[in-house]
């Protein structure tokens, strides 16, 4: 993509409309081969886009087209559906991180407005069972399917298990980049809190006010994100403060570091913010996928980033925790349990 001319060059509240390589585009292919070299070169690459800019692209993902179009289409379907329908599933009657989040449910910033969208919690589908859902466990247990749509469940948890699938392999590549053991992540996020976010957001025409937008400035909570998104929108900031926007890019998917990745390598990973205005004059449909930890892996500061002139500047953090206090200072089903989560942060 060419330089855009003068007057083309800041989109919505300023964000500036660069060439998106400076999002590197990191062609990650070699995840699912078997040669250790080019594995090893696009390791360093993603490692070095995590410590630069904590955002990048991928192409040559693995997840099908046809799968990514039955999630857009199935998401489509269900925003689509009159809002005495979409309300039998909200959040708010189940009290899990699961089903429908109205218009003014969530608060990204929560210093500022609730943000323009509706939204669709999924996540690893675990039976009544399930001995943490069983214990009360918000973030575990099955899913909320909508009756009114057959085709849902099989659209949008084909999606989900593909981007589960990604997530492991780029693990893969965060071993080597951080130099640590093969499959040294694996009894850390066999049940990962994965959380698949279908996400409306209707245009937004006319002056933006920077307190109401899509969805606010924030850091994700978990240890990264993976971006399908329709639709211009999203911006990043950078470590100069500006913000710049990140396209879609056909063939690609974003990937952004989270809060967790940036505990574990002492902040050498960037947990970068970014927000959402939609100014693209049409519906945009967002799908990030935050890849969690399991609830109770305890995230420290790995050794081979602290040393004596750089200590560790994060105390062990346990994931759970973590993710479900900035659920509950974020969303509005949760507003009577602000304060009340055990503390993440656990003694040294």
């Amino acid at each position: 993509m060419g330089t855009r001319g003068a007057a083309d060059r800041h989109g919505a509240l300023g964000a500036k409309r660069l060439d998106f390589s400076r999002v590197p585009i990191i062609d990650i292919a070699p995840l699912f081969g078997d040669d250790a070299t080019a594995l090893a070169t696009i390791s360093e690459r993603i490692g070095a886009a995590c410590r630069d800019v904590g955002f990048f692209y991928v192409k040559n993902h693995g997840i099908p087209d046809a799968t990514q179009a039955a999630l857009i289409d199935q998401t489509r379907r269900f925003f689509d559906l009159p809002p005495a329908v979409k309300s039998a599933y909200d959040i708010n009657g189940c009290q899990r991180h699961r089903g429908f989040v109205p218009m003014g449910g969530l608060s990204a910033d929560p210093t500022k407005d609730p943000d323009v969208q509706e939204g669709y919690e999924v996540s690893l589908e675990l039976p009544v069972s399930d001995a943490d859902f069983r214990a009360g466990n918000i973030m575990y247990g099955p899913n909320l399917w909508p009756a009114e749509l057959p085709g849902f469940r099989r659209g949008v948890y084909g999606y989900y298990e593909a981007a589960l699938h990604l997530g492991h392999r780029l693990f893969r590549a965060f071993e080597q980049t951080l130099a640590l053991p093969a499959r040294y992540f694996d009894d850390k996020i066999d049940k990962p809190m994965g959380q698949l976010r279908l996400i409306y957001y209707p245009p937004q025409r006319g002056p933006i006010d920077e307190r109401r937008i899509g969805i606010g400035a924030h850091t994700d909570y978990e240890c990264f994100t993976l971006l399908l998104q329709t639709a211009e929108g999203l911006q990043v900031r950078n470590v100069h403060g500006d913000w710049v926007e990140a396209p879609p890019v056909p063939g690609t998917l974003v990937v952004n570091i989270g809060d967790m990745l940036t505990r574990w390598t002492n902040g050498a990973f960037a947990s970068t913010p970014h927000r959402v205005i939609n100014t693209s004059g049409k519906a945009r449909y967002s799908f990030p996928f935050f890849f969690g930890a399991n609830y109770e892996t305890v995230v420290r500061p790995l050794p081979q980033f602290c040393s004596p002139g750089n200590p560790p500047r994060f105390p062990p953090t346990k994931c759970g925790f973590w993710t479900e206090t900035m659920i509950t200072d974020a969303y509005e089903y949760r507003r009577a349990f602000r304060g009340k989560v055990p503390n993440p942060e656990l003694p040294a």
